[in-house]
């Protein structure tokens, strides 16, 4: 689909009603724009919420999965024995 849009003074464009539709586009949504070069394309974006550790969580974890020397032994073994 191509349409021709006007940029506001503003820099703005409006996208038309049915392409927002389509691809699932509302109002306040985030849109990624990428310079192509000559050409610009706009897709719908994704916002996901990250947590942030503190180190004392991330130690915790590398304790968690940490293995003893047989365990390690056994599975390389396990994955390199054919």
């Amino acid at each position: 689909m191509t349409t021709t849009l006007v940029v506001s003074n503003r820099g703005q464009v409006t996208l038309p009603a049915a392409m927002r539709k389509r691809l699932g586009i509302k109002g306040g949504d985030v849109v990624i724009l990428e310079d192509r070069g000559s050409e610009i394309v706009l897709k719908p974006g994704v916002v996901i919420e990250l947590d942030i550790y503190d180190d004392e969580q991330i130690a915790q974890w590398d304790a968690d999965d940490r293995l003893e020397d047989d365990e390690r032994k056994r599975i390389v073994a396990a994955v390199t024995t054919p």
